[in-house]
C-alpha cells in the first residue's frame, strides 16, 4: 500500500495536518475449511494485502472519515447511539463501540483510510478494516491498554452488533496476530494457537477468482452445519459415557457405528470434517519438515472431499483445480465457503506462467467470465507504520 497517496488524501481531507498511520492485512487460509462450527482447526496466514489509515485526535466528540477509495464522507459523534448509517462507517463506528467497552477512552478523531485487498474475494477486506480501526484507536486513546486478544472480539463484535454478520474469528485473528513467513494453526474451540513456518522458496502462492457467487450459499451452508449437528446428537445418544460437543471429539470408529441411525447425507459432510481434521494435521508435520509438496497433496484432497463429500463446489472452482491438476500446480483447492470465490493455489516458480495462462484463457473461454489473479505473500499483523 502507499504510505504517500493516503497521506496526501488525509492532508487534502482535513485541516493539513499528519496524524499516525497504520496498517492490517487480509487473510489466507492454507487448509481447514467448515472446520470452524464443528470445532475445529484453521490453519490462516496474513497477506501483503489490506487496509491502511492515518488517524489523528480531533479534540472534539465528532469522527470525520473519508473512505479515499470510495471518495466519501461521513461524519458522526462518539456517544451517537444510532451510528452513521452508510455500511463502511459502521465498521469505524462499530469499533468505536467495542473498544469503549473494553476499557478505551475513545474521543473524536479525523481518520481516512484506503485498502488494496480485494473486495468479495474471501480474503476479509472487512476484518482488515476492523483490525486497523482498532489497532488505532488502541495506540490512540488506550496507551495499548487492551490485549491483541480483545481487539479480535472487538472486531467480531462490531461484525454481529453493526454489521449483521454472524461471523467466527478467524479473519480478525489473523489479521492481528498474523506474522512474516509463518501460519498460524488456530484451534476454534480453545482459541489457543501456534505458528508454523511458511516460506515454500520456489513456489508461489496465488489465489484465482471466480468472480462467481451463488445464491444458494447460505441456505446451503445452514444446510451442511445442520447435518454435522446430527451426527453429533446420533454419537450422543450412543456415546452416553463421553462428552461429545462437535464433531471434533468424534472419530472414525464411532462414525462408522452411527451410520444406520443419520442419512447417507450426514455421513458424507461428517466423513469431510473428520478427513479435514487429518489433513490439518498432517500439514502442520509437512509445514515443519518443509515437505510442500506433502502440503499441496492435501490441499488436493480438501478440494475433493469438499467437492464430492460436503458438495459446496462449483462447475468453475471445479474447472479451475483441475486445470491446476493437470499443470501440475503442488497444490489447489476452494478457499472458504464454497458455490464461488477463490481457489488458492501452491505453485512451483517455474510452471507459474504456463499455469496462470492456461487457467485465464480457459476458463475465460468456457464461462466468458475473466478469472481475477492474486499473488500473495505471506505478511505481518496490524501494525503502525509511522
Amino acid at each position: 500500500m502507499d504510505i504517500e497517496f493516503v497521506r496526501s488524501r488525509f492532508i487534502k481531507h482535513f485541516d493539513g495536518q499528519t496524524g499516525n498511520i497504520y496498517a492490517a492485512p487480509g487473510r489466507i487460509n492454507l487448509i481447514g475449511e467448515h472446520t470452524d462450527y464443528n470445532g475445529g482447526f484453521v490453519f490462516p496466514g496474513a497477506i501483503d494485502k489490506g487496509i491502511m489509515c492515518e488517524v489523528r485526535p480531533n479534540g472534539t466528540d465528532t469522527v470525520m472519515a473519508y473512505a479515499i477509495d470510495l471518495k466519501d464522507r461521513v461524519e458522526f459523534k462518539v456517544n451517537d447511539p444510532e451510528g452513521p448509517r452508510t455500511s463502511w462507517a459502521r465498521y469505524i463506528y462499530g469499533i468505536i463501540q467495542e473498544m469503549k467497552k473494553r476499557g478505551v477512552d475513545v474521543k473524536g478523531f479525523n481518520i481516512a483510510f484506503a485498502g488494496d485487498v480485494p473486495l468479495g474475494a474471501g480474503m476479509s477486506s472487512s476484518a482488515a478494516m476492523e483490525s486497523c480501526f482498532a489497532f488505532a484507536l488502541n495506540d490512540l486513546f488506550g496507551e495499548n491498554k487492551v490485549s491483541k486478544w480483545d481487539m479480535v472480539l472487538a472486531g467480531q463484535a462490531t461484525e454481529h452488533n453493526y454489521c449483521g454478520v454472524n461471523c467466527g474469528i478467524m479473519d480478525q485473528f489473523a489479521s492481528i496476530f498474523g506474522k512474516e513467513g509463518k501460519l498460524m494453526r488456530l484451534d476454534c474451540r480453545s482459541r489457543e494457537f501456534e505458528y508454523y513456518p511458511f516460506e515454500p522458496k520456489g513456489y508461489k502462492l496465488v489465489l484465482l477468482d471466480s468472480v462467481v457467487k451463488h445464491e444458494l450459499a447460505s441456505s446451503a451452508y445452514n444446510d451442511r452445519r445442520k447435518s454435522c449437528e446430527n451426527v453429533v446428537e446420533a454419537l450422543k445418544n450412543r456415546y452416553t459415557d463421553r462428552t461429545i460437543e462437535t464433531l471434533r471429539d468424534a472419530n472414525w470408529d464411532m462414525l462408522e457405528s452411527v451410520k444406520a441411525d443419520v442419512s447417507e447425507e450426514d455421513i458424507k459432510r461428517a466423513t469431510y470434517v473428520l478427513g479435514e481434521k487429518d489433513r490439518v494435521l498432517a500439514v502442520c508435520a509437512a509445514l515443519i519438515a518443509g515437505d510442500y509438496e506433502t502440503v499441496g497433496q492435501k490441499m488436493y484432497e480438501t478440494h475433493d472431499g469438499l467437492s464430492k463429500d460436503y458438495e459446496v463446489s462449483c462447475e468453475e472452482l471445479d474447472f479451475l483445480v483441475d486445470i491446476a491438476r493437470r499443470d501440475g500446480v503442488t497444490g489447489s483447492r476452494i478457499m472458504g465457503g464454497g458455490f464461488g470465490g477463490c481457489t488458492i493455489n501452491l505453485v512451483k516458480e517455474e510452471l507459474y506462467d504456463k499455469f496462470i495462462n492456461d487457467a485465464t484463457t480457459e476458463y475465460k473461454e468456457k464461462f466468458n467470465k475473466q478469472p481475477k489473479v492474486y499473488n500473495v505473500v505471506i505478511s505481518d499483523g496490524a501494525h503502525k507504520v509511522c
